[in-house]
This record gives structure tokens, C-alpha cells and sequence, in this order.
């Protein structure tokens, strides 16, 4: 027995139908919605915590110390730029500012020498070990450095490195090659293969191959791997706190704090103030340079 549904009916079930769907579609969009106003303010909330504490560091470097003190929350009454000459030349800023400059710039020139060599032929070659050693450089992202101190202390001693740039570079490149070759050989896996096959079939060594051909492709990930291997290393402090002694040769998160112990006892606090801030604007200055860089490279890998 057939039952005959009339078109009356068919219309009323279609459009409930129809209804629900629609309120369906609103419930998921409002909570799409709601998530997205939460995740907004959330990242307000962050940028402000970040922000925050920044501009008032910039704001207390132009302030005397009786500012500071009594009204830390307010603008200074003018810019006081002989804070800032005071702290590069009395805080001796600029001896500490040219040593970091020395060592971050030869260590990350190092370290992405390295690292983009052994990223590349543990991405691209097949042989017997390849994952040990792979995993053998990952492993080292599971260290913290503190647990290190003590057994890296002797090492370099034994080499004759203590309190030399030298040492504390090679500890530089040492403690930024797990992150970069972990990060580069998941970028190099990315490269096209029929480029590589055709620059050697054109006669190309393996060498000219990786310099000529697929650091060139490789350029975003370079790009944002160097700043932020600039970024970790400029701020590193445990390190050149173990490894360098002589006050001449001290970095400037090391020299800052030296200054900062003088300052307690000096009151010098806006000179404290402004050799902050000439640690932090260069970091600053290059993140906004290159910020387009470092999210075309974090990107890249996964467009590919």
C-alpha cells in the first residue's frame, strides 16, 4: 500500500527542514563568533602584558630618578637624552653593546652554516644512521641549559676557552643547532625534488647544488631561523655568565646587570632605565624589519 504525501505537506517538511537547518547554521556562526571575540581579547590581553612593561621602561629612561620614584606612571616632563649618553658611555653600554654584537653576529653566522648543512643532508640523503643522528641533535632541545652548567664549565676549561669569545661562540652555535636543524630539515623536505634533479643532471656538485640552488629556495626558513637565533642568542645571560669573567668581555645582558647592582646602590635608576632600553630596540628594530620574513618562512613549509 502506497501512501501518497500531498504537495502541501512535502512543502511544510521541506521548509522545517529548511528552518533548522538555518538555526543550525546561526548556532555554529554565533559560536564561531563567541570564540573569536574571546580569542580576540585574549590577545589583547597578551599585547598589553607584553607592551605594557616595554613602554614604561622606554617612558622611565627619560625621567630623572625623583620621577621615577614618586610618579612612575606618568610622561616625563621632557626627554631627558642625556640619560641615554650617560648609560653608553659612564655604564660602559657601548663596550657591552660591541661585544654582543661581535658574538651573536659570528655565532649565528655559525650556526646557520652548520645547521643548514646537516638539516640539508639529513633531509635529502638516505644512510645508514641518518635518523640516530637526527634524533641525537632533536635530544638536545630537551635539555634546559642550567642542567648543562657545571659539565659544560669543565669542558670548555679543559680547552683552554674560558673567558674567550671563542668558547663562548662555539657554546653559542652548540646550544642553537637542535632547534635549527630541527626546524630546517623539516623545511629542506618541503624543496621540490625535480629542481635539485635537473641542476644535477646539468653537471652540478653536491656542494654547488646546496649553495647555488636550494639555500636560494630556502630563503624564507633562513630568513626567520637567523632572526630568531639572533633574538635567543642577544639575550641569552646564564651562559656568558658561566663562561666570561673579565669585565671587558662581558655581553650586554651580563653588563646590564652589573649595572643594575650599581644602581641600587647609586640611585642612578633612569641611566639603569635607558641601558635597558638600548638592549632592547635593536631586537625590536629587527623583528619590524623583517617581520614579513619571519612569517613567510613559518608559513612556507606548510603552503608547499
Amino acid at each position: 500500500m502506497t501512501t501518497k504525501t500531498s504537495p502541501a505537506a512535502a512543502t511544510r517538511r521541506g521548509a522545517a527542514a529548511g528552518g533548522q537547518r538555518r538555526a543550525t547554521g546561526r548556532s555554529l556562526r554565533s559560536q564561531v563568533s563567541i570564540l573569536s571575540i574571546l580569542g580576540r581579547i585574549m590577545l589583547a590581553v597578551w599585547a598589553l602584558a607584553v607592551i605594557g612593561p616595554i613602554l614604561w621602561t622606554f617612558l622611565a629612561s627619560f625621567k630623572n630618578t625623583a620621577e621615577i620614584l614618586d610618579s612612575p606612571f606618568t610622561l616625563p616632563d621632557h626627554l631627558r637624552w642625556e640619560n641615554w649618553a650617560r648609560a653608553w658611555t659612564k655604564a660602559h653600554v657601548a663596550r657591552y653593546f660591541l661585544n654582543s654584537v661581535v658574538v651573536v653576529g659570528i655565532s649565528t653566522f655559525g650556526t646557520m652554516l652548520l645547521g643548514s648543512m646537516a638539516a640539508y643532508v639529513l633531509a635529502r640523503y638516505k644512510f645508514v644512521g641518518n635518523r640516530v643522528i637526527y634524533f641525537l641533535f632533536v635530544s638536545g632541545l630537551a635539555f634546559p641549559v642550567f642542567l648543562a652548567l657545571v659539565p659544560l664549565f669543565y669542558i670548555v676549561q679543559n680547552m683552554g676557552l674560558l673567558d674567550s669569545y671563542v668558547g663562548l661562540i662555539l657554546v653559542y652555535i652548540a646550544y642553537s643547532l637542535p632547534f635549527t636543524v630541527f626546524f630546517l630539515s623539516a623545511f629542506f623536505k618541503t624543496l621540490p625534488n625535480s629542481v635539485a634533479e635537473a641542476a644535477m643532471i646539468d653537471g652540478a656538485s653536491h656542494t654547488r647544488l646546496f649553495f647555488r640552488v636550494m639555500m636560494p629556495m630556502a630563503k624564507p626558513g633562513l630568513v626567520s631561523l637567523t632572526i630568531f637565533n639572533i633574538i635567543g642568542q642577544w639575550a641569552q645571560y646564564l651562559l656568558p655568565l658561566v663562561l666570561i669573567h673579565s669585565p671587558d668581555k662581558q655581553v650586554l645582558t651580563v653588563g646590564i646587570a652589573a649595572i643594575s647592582v650599581a644602581a641600587g646602590f647609586e640611585a642612578d635608576w633612569s641611566g639603569l632605565f635607558a641601558a635597558l632600553s638600548i638592549s632592547i630596540l635593536p631586537m625590536i628594530i629587527v623583528y619590524a624589519i623583517f617581520q614579513r620574513q619571519i612569517q613567510a618562512g613559518l608559513t612556507a613549509g606548510a603552503v608547499k
